[in-house]
């Protein structure tokens, strides 16, 4: 099964480059390229993709406003982000909105290829120097700011993986469930929580020490 990516990047050099480095795995293959997260908005809206590569820093439409409004647009659309700044606000920010992880373009080839793989199966990348600045930042916000809800047991450990980035294969390992069976607790999980997707969730057990 071959994976559509759109990859939004400003300069074309590094468009390039990326692409390269992308396509030496044989099921990923860019399908389509923008310079701006407007180009990949009208891109989306003619173009069926499995997952976006987003540059933060761009012209017109930066990679943070982007993600917010596909998000809106796609609720499941699965979005990368990449960047040259190491900088927690945006990472925070992206994830809030839907982003399914946040990678540092310095990153070696094979961890952005594992990376993409790992947000197909609907895990959490974030590259280890932005998590390190990242978790105390949202672990400053008080924690009434969301409603605790009771969970089940069970419900809790899932969540708690969820926390750890593991995917719902993982997860349905781990606690010797049929993954039909967690994709049914992740549901209504996100229901009691009022969440719109994992990616809200790990940010949720983050925030109340979950996991």
């Amino acid at each position: 099964m071959t994976i559509r990516i759109l990859l939004v990047e400003d300069q074309a050099i590094v468009r390039q480059g990326l692409k390269m480095m992308i396509e030496q795995d044989e099921q990923l293959k860019v399908v389509a390229e923008a310079e701006h997260g407007l180009k990949a908005i009208e891109i989306m809206e003619k173009t069926i993709v499995d997952l976006i590569l987003m540059d933060i820093r761009m012209p017109v439409m930066n990679g943070v406003e982007a993600t917010k409004k596909i998000k809106e647009r796609w609720p499941d659309a699965k979005i990368l982000i990449l960047t040259t700044f190491n900088d927690e606000e945006y990472a925070v920010q992206t994830l809030k909105d839907g982003a399914s992880g946040f990678l540092l373009k310095t990153s070696e080839p094979a961890k952005l290829i594992d990376a993409i793989h790992s947000c197909m199966k609907g895990g959490m990348s974030i590259h280890e120097d932005v998590a390190a600045k990242m978790v105390p930042k949202l672990l400053e916000k008080p924690k009434k700011e969301m409603v605790n809800v009771p969970l089940t047991p069970r419900e809790l450990e899932i969540v708690k993986l969820v926390g750890e980035g593991k995917t719902n294969k993982e997860i349905a390992s781990d606690l010797h469930l049929s993954i039909g069976t967690v994709k049914n607790h992740m549901t209504q999980i996100l229901n009691k929580l009022g969440l719109r997707d994992r990616t809200q969730l790990a940010i949720y057990a983050i925030k109340h020490d979950i996991c």
